[in-house]
């Protein structure tokens, strides 16, 4: 497996990515209605523009094997996980950690002191193996479904010298 910066290029891979996973990982958690609004496909086009745009902007990675996209995340600059998605078929293997991992490198260089994150109902015990503890529970409205997932925080530590009085 190869961890890589996000390219454009890869755009389309990783939204189809996205769709197949809410609609198979997620089903265990979600209703068929709840995935529909959460993963719109009358939405996979507009999406793969908005994400463009908005994955270039965080900093974005991506995990693939043998060339194919299996996962990608994100993260804002000011320390929001944002997406976090491993493709169906590669499920347990470690790429989310291995994603996870390097944002929070990524957030350490930028010595931010903390990472936040909406954790589905789904990736909620994976982020609290991760160190990330729950805040509150959330209803997220999506085309008028409400969905519940979860505001979790993992606290940073910096590798700076420096230390703050």
């Amino acid at each position: 497996m190869q961890i890589l910066s996000f390219k454009e290029s890869d755009i389309k891979e990783i939204v189809s990515l996205f769709y197949e996973t809410v609609h198979s990982v997620n089903l265990k958690d979600y209703s068929q209605n709840e995935l529909d609004a959460w993963a719109p496909r009358e939405d996979k086009e507009s999406k793969i523009n908005s994400w463009s745009v908005s994955l270039s902007k965080n900093l974005s990675f991506i995990a693939k094997v043998e060339g194919k996209v299996v996962g990608f995340c994100d993260l804002t600059y000011d320390g929001h996980l944002d997406r976090l998605y491993v493709h169906k078929d590669y499920q347990g293997q470690g790429i989310a950690s291995a994603l996870v991992d390097k944002l929070e490198s990524e957030a350490k260089k930028l010595n931010l002191f903390e990472i936040d994150t909406d954790a589905s109902i789904t990736a909620k015990p994976f982020f609290e193996h991760k160190g990330y503890f729950t805040v509150c529970s959330q209803t997220v409205e999506r085309k008028g479904v409400k969905l519940t997932n979860y505001k979790m925080v993992k606290k940073i530590i910096c590798s700076s010298p420096y230390t703050l009085l």
